[in-house]
């Protein structure tokens, strides 16, 4: 599943494609890549996400929309401007290779999350074997996006450094750790023991789980933490799993590996259920 280099040659020739049309348009804009084409846990299906920095008084989506049409970068009837969404972007489909492709202004968040990203592959070895692995299981049960409920790759991979993180054995981040022994316990974590009604993913400081009830009181009025609250180590205000109202739909897809298992209770699960019940507390 991991990116081979004709691909990453050929999803780079793309990127210089739009690029070149960006900088006909404006050439002391700054284009770069993030997500998973950054950080390279991307399969052969994931688009490629590019955010462009300039300075404009209002967001040329259309104006670059046009453009983009008029050098046939993008196949004719896949160009969408989504102007309303919370960050607005164009989505675009490659003429030539057929890779998708999500163009954003102004946006930093984006490249500041690839940079963690990298930073915690440094750390854990293990997490690109893991998330990868995670990433076809949920595409191959149309589960991997979030504008239909599912879990986006940032969610995912936090998901991922979470159970890293609070792992009761020091072996499961080194590089021999046994890899399919970690998928079975992540599924047994977050498909039959995980609160997630009560407990919510903190990442920062060394990682922990958070009260849902503790975290309200420091929300606005009228707003409470979703069903896969997790904080954002970047933006502590922000909830990265709100938008995945199918997160029960995962839960419920992350117990069916484990019905072929033998029922016992892992080191992780006992560590898990006792962090929780120290929150109900």
């Amino acid at each position: 599943m991991s990116p081979r280099h004709e691909e990453e040659r050929m999803r780079m020739e793309v990127v210089n494609r739009i690029e070149n049309v960006i900088k006909e348009l404006w050439p002391n804009a700054d284009v770069q890549i993030f997500g998973s084409f950054k950080t390279g846990l991307y399969l052969p299906t994931s688009d490629i996400d590019l955010v462009v920095f300039g300075k404009w008084e209002t967001l040329p989506l259309w104006t670059l929309e046009e453009a983009l049409r008029k050098h046939n970068v993008a196949d004719e009837n896949s160009v969408k401007v989504l102007d309303k969404a919370t960050v607005p972007i164009i989505k675009l489909t490659d003429s030539f290779t057929e890779v998708k492709v999500d163009i954003s202004f102004n946006v930093q968040n984006g490249v500041k999350a690839a940079q963690l990203i990298k930073d915690f592959i440094k750390k854990y070895p293990v997490l690109p074997y893991l998330v990868l692995v995670l990433k076809q299981f949920l595409l191959q049960r149309d589960l991997n996006e979030v504008f239909t409920g599912g879990i986006g790759s940032y969610s995912l991979f936090l998901m991922a450094v979470s159970f890293l993180q609070l792992h009761p054995r020091e072996d499961a981040c080194t590089p021999n750790a046994n890899y399919g022994v970690l998928l079975i316990e992540f599924f047994e974590l977050y498909g039959r023991h995980f609160n997630y009604l009560k407990t919510g993913i903190r990442i920062k400081d060394g990682g922990s789980y958070v009260a849902k009830d503790e975290v309200q009181k420091s929300m606005l009025d009228g707003y409470r933490p979703s069903m896969l609250y997790i904080e954002d180590p970047l933006q502590p205000g922000n909830d990265v799993g709100r938008s995945s109202y199918g997160a029960m739909q995962v839960n419920r897809s992350l117990i069916m590996p484990m019905l072929f298992e033998p029922c016992y209770v892992s080191p992780i699960t006992t560590k898990l259920l006792s962090q929780q019940t120290k929150l109900e507390r």
